[in-house]
């Protein structure tokens, strides 16, 4: 047993993957604890992370259905925290170590306990809390007092939604047998406080029939079971004598798909349990009654389902079964026909509308089956600074598959490492160039030969056909979803068509160049692309290859969004403020006028009207209230830039700019990036944009932001996130954090929820700052990038130059000591033209040299002596070294298109 100062150890009581936990007395005052210890001799930041987010969270509630930390020690290189012991057990333990094996509760037990534990997650509610963890492990009761206490608030959360994000089970957040079908990141949903009463009904469910709903050792067939199956209800399953079919009901409410199913307050679970308590002691039996008739909706909650596509859900879902399955449907005369397919072919679907039309939730809804047939799904989004980045989107997809391979166990990871390495051949740094997360699987590759231009667009595209093939297995297909096709690079849309119309290609083979042959039919991969359909034109490049696609036969479906219309957007309307469709058309007419119908703008306009008291919940009639006429002389905006803009400006003026700066970046950055340009430190940056966070406007990616956000969630910032809720709550103390120094390196991201923010953001900007923003933004980047780090970031320096370029030489620009002239950009646009023409990304590279020249032109004569390329790039020596070295031969090659371009398939 291990040693801790000022503490005696009397006795383990659990341990588990990464905690040992004993009971034990402090020595200054006799006072009996629970020591709890992260077991890891040297612990990673992400563990370190949660237990101090769990001593924090448990440290501020001070409530009776809440254990009470009371510090948080260090012990050598890791971590202690001290509870207090009230002699309870948690109910996990009573049931494992019960003398028999199991431990059975009576029915009016288990009606007493699950009453306690109801209202204990109410007061955490209450508090703005979503413990994302409930389940008997983490429920203690001393059955000698009676007392319960919820422990383990390690991945809770203050903020009143989370948007999961679709990851491989073995790492996600919770215990899986228990965890919510929207905590599993495959819903298609947000997770706010109801996450909690499934997990609460997955408990109940296992109290009363010692089982767990769902029986599987398998992480994603119990993953698929809890977003697609239903339990065998409890009365069902121990019969009615053990459990009546009211309290099944409860619990099998509890547990519903969606949220919006299920209780929406702890007040009515209690409720509709304490009348259950009181039929059976009054009369010894429990009859049926309606459920939830006090369960009393008094928080803003706009329904997450999809109204008005479902035709459109149905059509994508059935192309998604083309691909996956041994079935698909073909239409003769109008009908729908079932017909065999044992070759199964790739499809291209596109998502066609408006910005705010919905388009990326209608694609979120095959996470379903995704999951069912054990595919995998990956997106990438364009960005409209970012449109001469060869494939951004693509790297982005596959980088996020990247990382889920990554959490594979060793047996798995090995086999896709074989696999990889069989595809690739000798030419695994062609991808590697690309995507370089790979080389975290396959190691270093061998450097590949110098061919000519067709040669090595063909060995691209056949080591990049290979490698999807990998992946677009009929036993796990793959799909590519890839937004805002309308700001896609030459080069993306080239290899789009390769893979939807490529079948047989050939490649010529040199004595130190092998490709592994590629089938001549892919299947399991379903691409989708959604575009905005008002921003392009039939000599649109998009358009332009899909028809190319079309031509050579390959399958292209589309489904183009419209607006909703008013039977769509009065069901919302009555759904949120959980009226009658009649009481509700009135207003939903107002709506509809004011935003068009558009989803994204009509939910962030009932949004504001609720923030500015327009919609107000009376407590008195039990029902939501509005006044029309108050509504109109409000005289709110119709444009959604504008409202959200309006949004963005009642944040504290420091996030105002560090958001302006994130949307000149792109609508994905990285904290490291943001904080650099930002003149500020990474935490504190994060501080500021934890505000913008709380209120939707940008979310983080993964979780490696909470190894910050602890110090960042300042006292001020849970106060003013717990304002935004309904209930009153007390202040909190938080008291100062222990800090570690990751032993590497942490990359944390965040992305604006919708392009509408982003563009809203940045029309705050003044149109006389934005080009020096730009380039202020690209000087910095440049400064911070040592020489290793300048091919890999390149091209993200090299836009936001681009885009500041016109001040390079303005007499008004301020002198600054990272100043870029006009012949170091030259350079680096040659640096990003070569790295492009690497990649088989022909038309960038070509647009890259132009402004290259185009620039030593500009300079001619100016300079006597070279300025060095910081970050090591190519060392230039004025624009005649520079043609020496590449640029006028690729303007010779401009004038000659063939010789550079030709190899792009046309």
């Amino acid at each position: 047993m291990i040693s801790i100062s000022g503490y005696q150890l009397l006795t383990p009581i659990y341990e588990t993957i990464n905690s040992l936990v004993y009971r034990g007395i402090r020595e200054q005052d006799k006072q009996p604890v629970i020591l709890k210890v992260l077991k890891e001799d040297y612990p990673r930041p992400s563990e370190l992370s949660r237990y101090q987010q769990e001593y924090q969270i448990t440290h501020s509630l001070n409530l009776d259905g809440v254990v009470k930390a009371y510090s948080l020690e260090k012990y050598q290189k890791t971590l202690v925290i001290v509870f207090e012991d009230f002699g309870g057990e948690s109910l996990k333990q009573l049931f494992n170590d019960h003398v028999g094996g199991i431990y059975e509760l009576t029915l009016r037990q288990f009606l007493a306990i699950a009453i306690k534990i109801t209202q204990s997650l109410g007061k955490i509610h209450a508090a703005q809390i979503i413990h994302k963890d409930i389940n008997p492990a983490n429920i203690v009761f001393n059955r000698e007092t009676e007392q319960l206490k919820i422990i383990d608030f390690g991945i809770s959360t203050i903020l009143t939604r989370e948007n999961p994000t679709l990851k491989n089970p073995n790492v996600l957040e919770g215990t899986l047998a228990y965890i919510s079908p929207e905590q599993t990141g495959r819903m298609n949903r947000y997770l706010d406080y109801r996450t909690d009463f499934y997990s609460l009904g997955a408990t109940f469910y296992q109290l009363l029939t010692n089982q767990l709903p769902f029986e599987t050792n398998d992480p994603l067939e119990l993953v698929h079971c809890h977003i697609a199956k239903n339990p065998v209800p409890p009365h069902l399953k121990i019969g009615e004598d053990n459990c009546p079919k009211v309290v099944s009901d409860i619990v099998m409410k509890l547990m519903a798909k969606t949220a919006e199913e299920r209780y929406q307050s702890a007040w009515g679970i209690k409720a509709d349990l304490e009348k259950c308590l009181e039929q059976l002691q009054y009369h010894g039996a429990i009859s049926e009654f309606t459920l939830g008739s006090q369960d009393i909706a008094d928080k803003f909650q706009i329904p997450q389902k999809l109204y008005g596509r479902e035709k459109e859900i149905q059509t994508l879902l059935a192309a998604f079964e083309r691909v996956s399955s041994n079935w698909s449907f073909v239409s003769r005369n109008n009908n729908q026909k079932l017909i065999t397919n044992d070759k199964r072919q790739s499809q291209f679907m596109l998502v066609a509308g408006y910005s705010g039309i919905g388009k990326s939730a209608l694609v979120a809804e095959i996470y379903k089956p995704i999951t069912r047939q054990r595919g995998y799904f990956i997106s990438g989004k364009f960005d409209r600074f970012q449109r001469n980045i060869p494939y951004s989107a693509v790297v982005t997809a596959f980088s996020e598959l990247v990382r889920q391979l990554l959490t594979e166990n060793e047996i798995k990871l090995n086999q896709w490492r074989t696999k990889l390495e069989l595809a690739f051949g000798s030419n695994g740094q062609v991808i590697i160039d690309v995507i370089p997360e790979l080389e975290l699987i396959v190691g270093k590759q061998p450097a590949v030969a110098e061919l000519g231009a067709t040669e090595s667009q063909n060995r691209f595209n056949l080591v990049f056909q290979n490698f999807i093939k990998v992946f677009a297995q009929p036993d796990h297909p793959l799909v590519i979803f890839l937004d805002d096709l309308q700001w896609a690079d030459t080069a993306t849309l080239k290899l789009l068509q390769l893979l939807m119309t490529a079948t047989d290609c050939q490649y010529h083979n040199t004595a130190s160049t092998t490709i592994s042959p590629v089938a001549e039919e892919k299947r399991g991969l379903f691409l989708i692309g959604a575009y905005r359909d008002n921003e392009v034109n039939e000599a649109h490049p998009l358009m332009l290859m899909v028809d190319e696609i079309r031509q050579s036969g390959a399958i292209v479906n589309q489904l183009s969004l419209c607006a909703l219309e008013l039977t769509h957007v009065n069901q919302l309307i009555s759904d949120t403020l959980k009226c009658t469709p009649e009481r509700a058309k009135p207003l939903a007419e107002l709506v509809l006028s004011k935003t068009g119908g558009n989803p994204f703008f009509l939910n962030e306009f009932l949004q504001s009207l609720y923030t500015e008291g327009l919609l107000e919940f009376n407590i008195h009639s039990l029902s939501w209230q509005w006044d029309l006429n108050q509504i109109l002389l409000t005289n709110f905006t119709d444009n959604v830039i504008e409202l959200m803009a309006l949004k963005i400006q009642k944040l504290p003026t420091n996030t105002q700019q560090v958001l302006q700066l994130a949307a000149c970046i792109g609508n994905q950055f990285e904290l490291s990036t943001l904080s650099i340009v930002a003149d500020k430190s990474q935490r504190e940056t994060a501080e500021l944009l934890w505000q913008a966070v709380a209120e939707g406007l940008i979310i983080s990616l993964g979780d490696s932001y909470k190894l910050l956000e602890l110090d960042v969630i300042s006292e001020e910032t849970i106060e003013q996130t717990r304002r935004r809720g309904d209930a009153e709550t007390r202040g909190i103390e938080i008291p100062p954090p222990i800090s570690f120094t990751p032993a590497q390196p942490i990359t944390i991201e965040y992305k604006f929820t919708h392009d509408r923010i982003q563009q809203a953001a940045y029309s705050l900007i003044p149109e006389e700052d934005k080009q020096r923003l730009h380039l202020q933004v690209g000087e910095v980047l440049l400064a911070h990038t040592t020489t290793n780090q300048l091919e890999q970031k390149i091209f993200d320096i090299v836009n936001q130059l681009n885009l500041g370029s016109p001040l390079i030489n303005s007499s008004s620009r301020l002198a600054v000591e990272q100043a870029v002239e006009t012949d170091e950009l030259a350079q680096l646009n040659l640096l990003a033209g070569k790295k492009a023409k690497a990649s088989a990304a022909y038309k960038p590279a070509l647009q890259y040299f132009q402004i290259g020249i185009g620039l030593l032109d500009e300079e001619a004569g100016s300079r006597t002596h070279p300025q060095p390329l910081r970050g090591g790039g190519q060392e230039g020596n004025s624009r005649g070294t520079a043609g020496d070295q590449g640029a006028q031969e690729e303007r010779d090659k401009g004038e000659n298109t063939p010789n550079l371009v030709q190899a792009s398939p046309t």
